[in-house]
């Protein structure tokens, strides 16, 4: 909304000092501080307002220390992150943006899934929630969107680097052409590869010659297979004070990073990375729910004063997922969300032994004392801040080896 008065107040009236609102970095920065102040302010009436409600989380006796302690802490703290977003990419953000239009669908979407399970929980008694299978409809609900977005709307292209023969100098501006035109594709990047792109199309060849035109069935699968997988994975990891909050914050950073290395072009050249025409303008959004995950954070550590619920880390895994296929980055998801991937990993590993063992011995047996994984440091008697510093330590060198691989190759 601003960068678009500010436009016009600079096409009209050449008002000085509205043009800075044409530069990313600027509206980017200015979402961060905004949306940090937005979850830090107001984030204390939204939790009095929940507390009057008696929203408050009903605690499971799983024998974990100072569990008890956190009944009636109010939940559904996640519409603080969600607000804290929005507001200023509808500020400041160019909202015909299609990446910008994608991301706000994608909060707006799994933030009213995660709503109707704390809703039922907290309002109705039943600690079970929404049914898994309801969840399970509500994200490849959005994976089919997005990935049908992402495939057929035709702002959403990629440029591809040109051979160092066909690099020519254009005449009427004297600048040296090193990307060939925009055009639709399935490619996305593999990380450590000397060739670092892999084109998801290639798996249907078998299909002969018009194979590419097929590719959208296998990019779909991928999306709703990420979609699904990320935002479980944040969901499990919401698990103890600031561990999700934390720990998505750090991936969100990096992720701002790829999105606006991938939309300008000169470091994209200068980086040998895809270029997506574009994508940049995410670097608004992606700052945005940095800083309201930062501003939670200020009342969701240890003692927390609010718990997210789903609301907040089922949004949070969607809105991670989302990011990284539209930059063309998911397959570095095993790194940078490795938090999340260990902790899906160790509930599947829990389950799978438990019922191995149970039908070959008769008893079933455990790999780890709890899952998720942060459950088993608790049941060692480490305390909540000590694993939640130590697996924020995790995640930021996580962050910075996916960022290394701009190079690494």
């Amino acid at each position: 909304m601003l960068y678009y008065i500010f436009q016009y107040l600079e096409n009209q009236f050449n008002l000085t000092g509205a043009s800075v609102f044409q530069f990313i970095t600027f509206r980017s920065a200015m979402a961060f501080v905004l949306s940090l102040l937005i979850s830090a302010v107001f984030g204390k009436k939204i939790i009095n307002f929940l507390r009057k409600q008696q929203v408050g989380e009903t605690v499971r006796d799983l024998g974990l220390a100072g569990q008890v302690q956190k009944a009636g802490t109010p939940t559904m703290g996640g519409i603080i992150i969600i607000m804290a977003t929005l507001i200023p990419v509808l500020l400041l953000a160019k909202l015909q943006n299609i990446y910008i239009v994608i991301l706000i669908i994608t909060t707006v979407w799994m933030g009213l899934i995660g709503f109707a399970d704390d809703y039922i929980k907290v309002f109705k008694k039943d600690k079970a929630g929404l049914k898994g299978k309801f969840k399970v409809l509500g994200q490849v609900g959005l994976g089919i969107i997005v990935g049908s977005m992402l495939y057929f709307h035709p702002d959403v292209t990629i440029k591809e680097q040109l051979p160092t023969a066909e690099q020519t100098i254009e005449v009427t501006t004297g600048k040296k052409k090193v990307f060939g035109d925009a055009h639709k594709s399935t490619k996305t990047t593999v990380p450590f590869l000397k060739d670092n792109e892999l084109d998801y199309a290639k798996a249907l060849s078998f299909l002969g010659d018009d194979y590419q035109k097929y590719g959208w069935i296998v990019f779909i699968f991928i999306t709703v297979f990420i979609v699904t997988g990320v935002s479980n994975g944040a969901n499990l990891t919401d698990g103890i004070d600031g561990l999700a909050a934390g720990t998505s914050a750090i991936m969100v950073v990096a992720l701002a990073i790829f999105a606006w290395v991938s939309g300008n072009i000169i470091f994209a050249d200068y980086l040998d990375v895809m270029y997506i025409p574009n994508s940049g303008e995410m670097t608004v959004f992606i700052l945005a729910f940095a800083g309201a995950l930062i501003g939670f954070l200020w009342y969701n550590t240890f003692p927390a004063q609010v718990f997210m619920g789903d609301t907040g880390s089922l949004t949070i895994g969607g809105v991670i997922a989302v990011i990284a296929i539209a930059i063309r980055k998911e397959l570095l998801l095993p790194i940078l969300a490795g938090i999340f991937v260990v902790e899906n990993l160790s509930v599947i590993l829990q389950v799978f032994w438990f019922k191995y063992t149970k039908k070959k011995f008769g008893e079933g047996r455990r790999i780890f004392k709890m899952a998720p994984l942060h459950h088993h440091y608790q049941k060692l008697n480490y305390h909540e801040s000590k694993i939640v510093v130590r697996f924020l330590i995790v995640g930021i060198l996580l962050a910075v080896l996916t960022i290394v691989t701009l190079k690494l190759r």
